[in-house]
């Protein structure tokens, strides 16, 4: 039995709730010393249930978050190669598998971020034009990564060469701007090669993960 589109944004929702509650539970109470490390496996599942609910599965699409994967991914290579690009960091063994020191799940971030937060932005400012939405989408990623940051040091995610204190900005200020320069660039690319499309389950996954890092930066490292 075939399920309709709002069928299967239904059922997107439900597991999204389903697994970031075990997220919660896992990182409150921990379950076991090795929990993070299935980070790569919970984006790969909840980015796939999300492209499952699409509406309309084209071949723009995805060659547009091909186009940002590799983006993105090329760009924290270069970044962890030189320490010039954001800063001196290296990542650690929580993201999984990685080539040059870089993680391939980053691109996977990067592409699945710049897609969630056009959406949203499309949700509020429709009439808007593009130049604007991408501005305003490249300041939700980096609102989102303001308290990922502080995650990702304590989890071995990566870590940044000064060592890291109990505070919001554990990065430098210039990883920020570049992240926020990098955030405009892919989210003009993705609008105007791929023209207004919005996923309201790839909505609701942001917003779960701002959930997810703000308890983790609230009740755990505060």
């Amino acid at each position: 039995m075939s399920l309709s589109y709002s069928q299967k944004q239904n059922w997107v929702l439900i597991l999204l709730c389903c697994l970031y509650a075990v997220g919660l539970v896992g990182v409150s109470w921990p379950l076991h010393p090795e929990f993070m490390r299935l980070t790569p496996l919970n984006l790969l599942t909840t980015f796939g249930l999300c492209l499952w609910a699409e509406k309309q599965h084209d071949k723009r699409l995805y060659l547009a978050l091909f186009a940002v994967y590799w983006g993105g991914w090329f760009l924290e290579l270069a970044g962890v190669q030189t320490g010039l690009i954001f800063g001196e960091y290296s990542y650690g063994a929580t993201l999984g598998p990685q080539l040059g020191g870089t993680p391939f799940m980053i691109g996977l971030n990067w592409a699945m971020l710049v897609y969630a937060s056009s959406s949203i932005i499309l949700r509020f400012f429709s009439s808007s034009p593009l130049w604007l939405r991408s501005l305003l989408g490249a300041s939700l990623m980096v609102i989102l990564d303001l308290f990922i940051e502080p995650a990702a040091v304590r989890y071995d995610m990566w870590s940044w060469g000064n060592p890291p204190y109990n505070s919001l900005l554990v990065a430098p200020w210039q990883n920020y701007a570049v992240w926020w320069l990098a955030a405009f660039g892919l989210q003009l690319f993705f609008g105007h090669f791929l023209g207004p499309r919005r996923n309201p389950a790839l909505e609701f996954l942001f917003l779960w993960q701002f959930v997810f890092f703000l308890w983790i930066y609230l009740f755990l490292l505060m």
